[in-house]
């Protein structure tokens, strides 16, 4: 990807691998701290980062960790707990070879149902990327105060042809050997997320060799590439379910069932938002499911979560409409 994308400028392929240089030597001092969990099923738990009022639960991804939600001193979890929310955050834990028959379908009904079952009251759920597709399915599923998504997708036809062709074609290419394993490494859908925007991963690095490394934002950079590039593998039937969703589109189509229910985001009950960014290269605003109140951002798709516009654009209104609904718990 390197070679392709800096093939009519070896001085800016140069300044990349100066970047991916300083990255790998820069310092770790911050390593996440996760407070305790209040529950547990199976390998997922539900951690309690203080609070008071109704339950609020963030479903992060199944890919990639989930203190992305908490991360330093960017904690959107630890932020809206000093504001006075009960925040709850699924960690759903490393999956081993012998799961290897969990779809998403299968995290949702035999651990965040399970999870959201040992609360004293119906949470408020806040699903994060694929945690909200996965949040959505459980607000059909059992009855919640509220839904709030962030960029989650639904409609997977509204990525693009050539993105659902690049993801069929690099599951064709590693399904044999996660077959074998009974998981999906996370390096296999990492090399998928550099192909949906490779100029970017590239540019990226260009900038952070500029970067004085002591600065707040050398740090920001490390932390958050250092997440970017970390994660569980997923149980090989999760893998199977997911490029299945990009390839026929099955959420959106009408076609997929959870606890014996096909969801679909018309049927919700409780009252539900859903924050798009019409920026997103991730989780393109097309594939958002169309609900009644839809919030636009301009921020990324972890820019609106961690970026230097997170707290004006997402903190805020999530707070403001938590609150509401809180109010009328």
């Amino acid at each position: 990807m390197l070679r392709s994308e800096t093939a009519a400028s070896p001085e800016r392929r140069a300044l990349a691998l100066a970047g991916l240089r300083a990255f790998q030597a820069a310092p770790r001092t911050a390593t996440w701290a996760p407070p305790a969990a209040l529950h547990r099923e199976g390998r997922a738990s539900l951690r309690c980062y203080g609070g008071n009022g109704p339950p609020v639960v963030f479903v992060p991804s199944l890919i990639n960790p989930p203190f992305v939600l908490d991360l330093g001193e960017r904690s959107l979890l630890r932020w809206l707990a000093v504001r006075g929310h009960r925040v709850l955050l699924v960690d759903w834990g490393t999956p081993t070879p012998e799961e290897r028959t969990m779809d998403v379908a299968g995290h949702v009904e035999r651990l965040l149902l399970p999870l959201l079952a040992r609360l004293e009251a119906p949470p408020i759920l806040v699903g994060y990327c694929l945690g909200g597709t996965m949040a959505l399915a459980a607000a059909c599923a059992i009855p919640v105060a509220g839904l709030a998504l962030i960029a989650a997708p639904w409609r997977f036809s509204g990525f693009s042809r050539r993105a659902r062709a690049d993801m069929t074609a690099l599951w064709q290419n590693a399904e044999p050997a996660c077959a074998t394993l009974g998981l999906v490494p996370m390096e296999v859908l990492q090399a998928g997320f550099w192909r949906l925007d490779p100029g970017r991963t590239i540019t990226k690095y260009e900038r952070f060799a500029g970067l004085d490394p002591a600065s707040a934002d050398a740090r920001a950079f490390v932390n958050l590439e250092d997440w970017a590039n970390a994660g569980a593998p997923l149980p090989y039937a999760t893998g199977i379910e997911m490029f299945d969703f990009i390839a026929r589109d099955v959420p959106g189509s009408g076609q997929w069932r959870v606890a014996g229910k096909t969801i679909d985001p018309a049927a919700l009950t409780c009252p539900a938002v859903d924050f798009v960014s019409l920026t997103d290269r991730i989780v393109p605003a097309a594939s958002a499911a169309g609900l009644p109140d839809r919030r636009d951002l301009s921020a990324g798709h972890v820019g609106m979560i961690v970026g230097g516009r997170a707290r004006a654009q997402l903190w805020e209104p999530l707070d403001a409409w938590l609150t509401g609904i809180g109010n009328h718990a």
